[in-house]
C-alpha cells in the first residue's frame, strides 16, 4: 500500500471551534498519520457575512487513501460532526461546525466536479490560508 502526503485545512465557526477542530483531527488520525500541524488561527469569515469568527488550522497527513477516497473520508467526518450544507455542492458559504479542505496531495494536479488539487484559493488567494500554510509547507 503506497503512502501519500496531503495538506488539509480545517475551519470551524459554530460552537466550541477549537474543540471541533481537535475532534476532526482525532477522526482524521484514525487510519492516517498526522505529520505536522500549524498553530490555530482566528479569522473573519471569507466570501460570506457572519458574526461568527473562524478558528482554523493546517495539517500535513500521511495517508494510503487516493484523493477521492480522502475526500469521501473527510466529508464523512464533516457529516458525523453535524455539518449540514456542503459549499462545494451548494456553492453557498454558510456557518459550519467543521470544514475540511484538501489543499495539496503529493504534487498531484487533479480536477473534477467534486475536487480540485491543488486548492488554488487556499494556496494563492485567501490570506488566512496562506498564513497557516507558510508555517507547514
Amino acid at each position: 500500500m503506497s503512502q501519500h502526503t496531503a495538506v488539509l485545512l480545517l475551519g470551524s465557526n459554530i460552537g466550541d471551534t477549537k474543540n471541533n477542530i481537535d475532534e476532526a483531527l482525532e477522526a482524521i488520525s484514525q487510519g492516517n498519520i498526522i505529520l505536522k500541524k500549524s498553530e490555530y488561527l482566528i479569522s473573519e469569515p471569507v466570501e460570506f457575512v457572519s458574526s461568527n469568527i473562524f478558528c482554523n488550522i493546517a495539517t500535513i497527513i500521511q495517508t494510503h487513501l487516493s484523493p477521492v477516497q480522502l475526500l469521501d473520508y473527510v466529508k464523512k467526518i464533516e457529516i458525523s460532526m453535524g455539518r449540514k450544507n456542503d459549499s462545494s455542492v451548494t456553492k453557498i458559504y454558510t456557518n459550519r461546525v467543521i470544514d475540511i479542505d484538501i489543499v495539496k496531495f503529493n504534487e498531484l494536479k487533479f480536477s473534477s466536479e467534486r475536487l480540485e488539487i491543488p486548492h488554488k484559493r487556499h494556496l494563492y488567494e485567501r490570506e488566512f490560508s496562506k498564513f497557516l500554510l507558510k508555517d507547514i509547507i
